[in-house]
């Protein structure tokens, strides 16, 4: 909203004439966001780890110790069970079009170096596709073989389950308005992988945020060294309650109550 209403006054000056004064000083008190309505299954997280406004503080505190927990825990588990870290490789999900405004070769250029650097890992594609696929998206497919453990579009019931299963979702997207899909993983349980620009810092805390390539692989390489500790932190990194229907659909009424225009 500020980046329209903060660009309306040079996108005027563009035209000849019949240019209006202050008009974003006039129409920005009748502006508002609506964000996109989640219809999030019912076994989600959406509300779990985001009790109140006042109770941040608290869940970062708590997310701390999680991963303290979790360092502990591994040499615990080293100790006792005489192999490093959990038998089970890091599972990462791609959700979404398989277009290439939502970066399928940047996404599968990373799958490659983490193939080549021998790290342990399962990955599923998701989204919808037509019949013209990115070759690099065929090409990873078959040099990854058994680790592709979903490759397109699942039902539904299908669809909730994998995000369940997976540890970790990522988005390479360069345009994106809201990201649904990202948003539907974090609710099945999946932390969030994030590029830092679109929508995504408005939504996802930095720690999900990553600028270069080279950070999303370093971030992916680091987690498939040490899934455990990925599994053990408090995976909801947002506070989904706000982007549900539920949570939403009074605003949504009253905006689009007729009995509310004049008003």
């Amino acid at each position: 909203m500020n980046s329209f209403l903060d660009g309306i006054d040079s996108h005027l000056r563009l035209m000849p004439d019949s240019r209006p004064r202050g008009l974003a000083d006039l129409i920005r008190p009748k502006c508002q966001v609506l964000y996109f309505p989640l219809d999030l299954p019912p076994h989600s997280l959406t509300c779990q780890y985001y009790r109140s406004s006042s109770s941040v503080v608290e869940d970062l505190q708590g997310r701390r110790q999680d991963e303290e927990e979790a360092v502990r825990n591994r040499s615990q588990f080293e100790g006792s069970a005489g192999i490093s870290g959990d038998p089970q490789p890091l599972h990462i999900v791609w959700p979404h079009r398989w277009e290439h405004d939502k970066g399928p070769e940047e996404f599968c250029a990373t799958l490659m170096k983490l193939l080549e650097a021998e790290k342990n890992f399962k990955v599923s594609f998701l989204g919808s596709h037509t019949s013209d696929i990115p070759e690099c998206m065929s090409d990873a497919r078959s040099r990854l073989g058994e680790r592709v453990v979903h490759y397109g579009p699942l039902e539904r019931e299908q669809y909730w389950q994998a995000l369940k299963e997976a540890d970790i979702a990522v988005s390479t997207a360069k345009h994106e308005f809201f990201g649904v899909a990202m948003m539907e993983a974090v609710a099945c349980g999946c932390y969030p992988l994030c590029p830092n620009r679109l929508v995504y810092p408005e939504i996802y805390p930095s720690e999900c945020l990553y600028n270069t390539e080279q950070q999303l692989y370093k971030k992916l390489a680091g987690f498939c060294d040490r899934p455990w500790v990925l599994r053990q932190m408090t995976k909801a990194k947002v506070e989904l309650c706000r982007f549900s229907w539920g949570e939403l659909k009074p605003a949504y009424t009253e905006l689009l109550d007729w009995t509310n225009v004049n008003s």
